[in-house]
């Protein structure tokens, strides 16, 4: 708090000025980290809440099927990545398996089928879960998230939100708007079972399909793929966010070329504190980019009073152009989570945009 009321004060006497404000978030260069999974197809990509783990299906040597879910494991966020590490036996068997996300807590990771259901389902294709007690044991063996999650039809993916309550599922149960839609189960508590899902509508599913989705930490920012227009390709990650959980989503954004080329972009999904974003592309495996918040809101080359004036002007609104903080997205509100960011790159000389 005292140094949230420092920045204000600094804010107050600096503050001579107004300009116009132009922020927002951009991407960084994406880093090919395909060397992970090595050649071939892969499906998931999910990087753990730590950052020291990322799991992803793959057709490889010493596997127990047709596609098996593989871990790569680091130290720390500053090391190398480990070679990859099959899970099993106990989680793969003679069908085929991916990864669909993981908890939170990293103890519990769903699972998806990917042309070969393994026995036991409700449809085509089926939602499993395997738990371990800490992050130091082995996966457990999968279970079925049940007839409520699951139907007759496909359920092709799965993402949990952070607290453990959202589960979007992507499928093309009867209501869909498109080939496959996403969809929402919720629960009271985590000791609860899962509820019916219900369509996120019309504003996030369209004609076209959309699967995958990956939410932020913070439940405010969903990505997710689609094949609607306005794409760079067959695929493209978008984006949709929210002021809060309890408000629906608004309008998809395409998250432009940064991301998205003309091969099939997808499978997104974002780090703990919303710095990075993982997504795969066809035929190069996983890659990351950097997500960067735009502190130059003036776009004068350098961040100073000016910006910070900015903020102040809009104080307190919801003013996505000032929103910055503390995920690049915002929160709904300007505030003095947005001038931290900010004043974490005061006097910094921006080099304008190509």
């Amino acid at each position: 708090m005292k140094t949230a009321r420092m920045l204000i004060i600094l804010v107050l006497t600096l503050c001579m000025c107004v300009g116009v404000a132009n922020a927002d978030f951009t991407f960084g260069e994406p880093t090919n980290l395909a060397r992970l999974a090595g050649s071939g197809t892969i499906y998931g990509g999910y990087i753990s809440p730590d950052g020291l783990s990322v799991y992803f299906g793959a057709i490889r040597a010493g596997g127990y099927g047709s596609y098996d879910i593989w871990v790569v494991l680091r130290e720390t966020t500053d090391d190398d990545w480990g070679a990859p590490v099959n899970l099993g036996p106990t989680v793969n068997t003679a069908y085929s398996e991916y990864p669909t996300n993981i908890s939170a807590d990293g103890l519990s990771l769903y699972i998806g089928e990917y042309n070969s259901p393994r026995p036991g389902g409700y449809g085509s294709y089926d939602i499993w879960v395997t738990t371990r007690e800490t992050t130091d044991d082995d996966w457990g063996e999968p279970v079925n998230l049940g007839p409520m999650v699951n139907s007759a039809y496909g359920e092709i993916a799965s993402v949990i939100s952070t607290d453990g309550l959202s589960l979007y599922v992507q499928s093309n149960r009867p209501g869909t708007f498109g080939g496959t839609d996403i969809w929402v189960a919720t629960r009271e508590t985590t000791d609860d079972d899962w509820g019916e899902p219900v369509n996120l509508g019309s504003t996030v599913n369209s004609s076209s399909s959309s699967w995958d989705a990956g939410g932020s930490t913070d439940g405010l920012a969903l990505f997710f793929d689609s094949t609607r227009p306005g794409g760079y390709g067959n695929w493209d990650v978008w984006m949709v966010t929210r002021p809060t959980t309890s408000d629906p989503w608004g309008s998809p954004v395409n998250l432009g070329s940064a991301i998205n080329t003309s091969a099939n972009d997808w499978w997104p999904s974002i780090s703990r504190d919303g710095s990075t974003f993982y997504f795969l592309r066809q035929g190069s495996g996983i890659w990351q980019a950097p997500i960067i918040p735009i502190v130059d809101l003036n776009r004068d080359g350098i961040v100073d009073s000016a910006d910070m004036c900015i903020i102040v002007d809009h104080w307190g609104e919801d003013y996505p152009l000032c929103d910055i903080g503390p995920m690049p997205w915002g929160d709904g509100i300007v505030d003095v989570q947005d001038l931290i960011v900010l004043a974490e790159h005061l006097f910094e000389e921006i080099p304008p945009a190509e």
